[in-house]
């Protein structure tokens, strides 16, 4: 059996660069315009928002606690954000308790409604008459 410490390495793994990866996105500051994160390639070469636009402007304003501005930003990324915070608790949980995690296998229909709700984004995101035009960056 492994200790409790040995078990909580990978969890403390994944916060700290996930930790690092935030204090980034904070100091390069996405919001400022220049700055050293490059805009979205797809908005840039197709002149489309992707699922993803907005992203790391999304983060910064969770980061700072600006719930509105993030969701503005990017409401799916929001939404994204949360699962990955719970499952994250939920792994690190079962890590402690040294029993295992819900498996994806068991809920087949999960990778199809992810897709689902990414494409709904794209499309939705990018029709171009009120009041979709209000989840444009």
């Amino acid at each position: 059996m492994h200790s409790t410490l040995s078990r909580l390495t990978a969890p403390a793994a994944v916060a700290a660069g996930t930790a690092a990866v935030c204090a980034a996105v904070v100091w390069a500051d996405p919001t400022t315009p220049g700055g050293l994160i490059p805009p979205c390639p797809t908005y840039t070469v197709f002149g489309i928002y992707c699922p993803g636009c907005g992203a790391s402007r999304m983060l910064y304003s969770l980061l700072h606690l600006d719930f509105s501005s993030s969701l503005h930003y990017n409401a799916l990324g929001v939404a994204a954000v949360a699962v990955l915070l719970a499952t994250f608790a939920v792994w690190t949980v079962s890590r402690v308790r040294n029993s295992p995690m819900p498996r994806w296998e068991r809920y087949r229909w999960a990778p199809h409604v992810v897709l689902a709700l990414v494409m709904v984004w794209f499309v939705v995101r990018n029709i171009p008459v009120a009041p979709f035009t209000a989840l444009r960056i």
